[in-house]
């Protein structure tokens, strides 16, 4: 796996390829983000990324929010989020992790070694 200065990104190396396949460093960041709000508990991004997660609906780039770092074909995150009211800080930040971890690993193929919280609020709507 070789980075790509030219464009932010990864090359990844397949066996038998007819060509080759480039992930931005933006997509993973985008997957880790909507991976984060799959989970239950987790009111938004954090920051930039808040606005970023209005994309979902067509205004700008849902990447906000999640920082990614790839060393070696190993992925380094870190991402800040704001929870809702009443949930357990310490487990639903676990949760947030795992999913993190399992869909950029599923959906790249890229390892993760750590998924980095910070949260950055808590939401007290009703």
């Amino acid at each position: 796996m070789d980075m790509d200065n030219e464009r932010n990104g990864y090359v990844i190396e397949t066996g038998e390829s007819i060509g080759e396949v480039k992930i931005a460093n933006d997509v993973v960041a985008m997957i880790a983000g909507l991976a984060a709000l799959e989970i239950d508990g987790v009111y938004s991004m954090s920051g930039k990324a808040k606005d970023a997660i209005l994309g979902k609906v067509g205004v700008k780039n849902l990447a906000s929010g999640a920082k990614v770092s790839v060393e070696n074909g190993v992925v380094s995150v870190e991402m800040s989020v704001i929870l809702k009211y009443g949930y357990n800080i310490p487990d639903t930040s676990k949760l947030i992790q795992e999913r993190v971890k399992s869909a950029i690993e599923t959906m790249t193929g890229l390892a993760v070694s750590d998924v980095n919280i910070r949260i950055a609020d808590v939401n007290i709507e009703k």
